[in-house]
């Protein structure tokens, strides 16, 4: 490994903690945005909130569908807005919310403009796949910082993403397991180059198996994940191992680092949730029980930690850790996820956008387990590359890619 790739480039967005400090710790309380209020994040995170009120406040809450899940969120933190993307469903949320002072707003449009409010000093965008990155983009340009669940926004488009939030000096925080464990280990570390970062894989529910047992799989098979409760969508994901592809592509916009620098490990016990080789060889790892309040929790106090009651962690009940190698001939999304990230420009935005329709294909029990991959594959394959795309590029090659991928199912 040469000397330059030896060296970590971490962005300005995740490098100066004193300056973040001094920016968002003269407000009593820090006010936030939660885009996917409903979902898995967004409820773990209003947990969070719950049990510290004093340090948080509540400005938005967001929801694709689930009306009354979020009606009753917002009876309970009295947000300044909420959001309800799907349009059929405002008169519903209106009729309750609006006599208690909550303003209600709905559609895609709503979403990306509440983000630029005024009071908000932190957005958390927890909504699922390729939705999350408009309001991403329109949040950063309205100078707010970033608690980052939604992956996604970082594999399509995360040059345009860092180089915006470089120029509006927004502080993009990892609030997934693996990437907020790099942070805590690089915090203190600045100016130590790093030689690796090691993203740690629970294997998901097939782990040790192989393209033959893989051929009958069900939803239902798939859907139960050793370790994690999440959404079907990213558990998915997790059996499939795109998860981790999504999560390296992740890593390499916030981390600045390129694909040898990069490296996965599979740990079936999900206690050490990923570690950080230096330049001299040590390597310093955060470990936990698998529970997503804590990074959540960090992600939004940063930089300070708060006390909290989250179950600790025994050492006494893990006899051992394992490590082994991922099999990334029969999981082939890990393969072309790296591929996609070498590749550049807007292939990583073609990856996501076929596996988001294959995955919910799946879920429709319209296609195989192991059709995942080939519908992937082909898209990369057949949609037009480009090397340096805009944000209407990523628009038209995440409509494109949807567009082939559904016309090859119907073959």
């Amino acid at each position: 490994m040469s000397a330059e790739c030896r060296v970590r480039r971490i962005p300005s967005a995740l490098s100066t903690q004193h300056s973040l400090l001094l920016i968002m710790t003269n407000k009593r309380k820090r006010h936030i945005a939660i885009l996917g209020s409903t979902g898995s994040i967004g409820t773990q995170a209003l947990d969070v909130i719950r049990s510290n009120r004093d340090k948080f406040e509540v400005e938005v809450l967001t929801a694709q569908d689930n009306a009354d899940l979020l009606i009753k969120q917002a009876i309970e933190f009295l947000p300044n807005c909420v959001v309800i993307t799907n349009e059929k469903q405002y008169d519903k949320v209106f009729s309750i919310l609006d006599p208690v002072g909550v303003k209600v707003y709905s559609g895609e449009k709503s979403l990306a403009s509440v983000v630029q409010m005024e009071t908000i000093d932190m957005v958390l965008t927890a909504l699922m796949g390729y939705s999350g990155l408009l309001p991403t983009i329109k949040a950063i340009e309205a100078g707010k910082h970033i608690a980052l669940a939604n992956k996604e926004t970082l594999v399509v488009a995360g040059e345009l993403i860092t180089k915006l939030a470089n120029e509006k000096r927004v502080f993009i925080l990892p609030v997934d397991s693996e990437h907020s464990a790099i942070f805590q280990c690089l915090s203190g570390e600045e100016g130590n180059p790093v030689e690796k970062i090691i993203l740690t894989a629970s294997g998901g529910p097939f782990r040790g198996k192989k393209a033959e047992q893989l051929k009958y799989v069900t939803k239902a098979d798939a859907l139960k994940h050793p370790n994690w409760s999440m959404g079907a969508k990213i558990t998915i994901d997790s059996a499939s191992m795109m998860n981790k592809g999504l999560e390296v592509i992740e890593a390499k916009w916030l981390f600045n680092l390129n694909a040898s620098q990069i490296e996965v490990v599979i740990h079936p016990q999900s206690i050490i949730h990923s570690m950080v080789q230096f330049l001299d060889g040590s390597i310093k790892a955060q470990l936990g029980l698998p529970d997503m309040k804590l990074p959540i929790q960090y992600a939004l106090a940063f930089p300070k930690r708060l006390k909290s009651d989250f179950p600790r962690m025994n050492f006494r009940d893990f006899n051992s850790l394992t490590f082994e190698e991922p099999d990334t001939e029969t999981f082939r999304n890990l393969k072309l996820a790296y591929h996609a990230m070498e590749k550049g420009g807007n292939v990583p935005c073609i990856m996501n956008a076929a596996n988001e329709i294959a995955v919910q294909e799946f879920l429709n029990d319209n296609v195989s387990f192991l059709e995942i991959p080939e519908i992937i594959e082909e898209c990369m394959v057949k949609v037009p590359f480009i090397a340096k795309p805009s944000y209407e590029d990523y628009v038209k090659t995440d409509k494109e890619t949807r567009k082939i991928a559904q016309e090859r199912l119907k073959l």
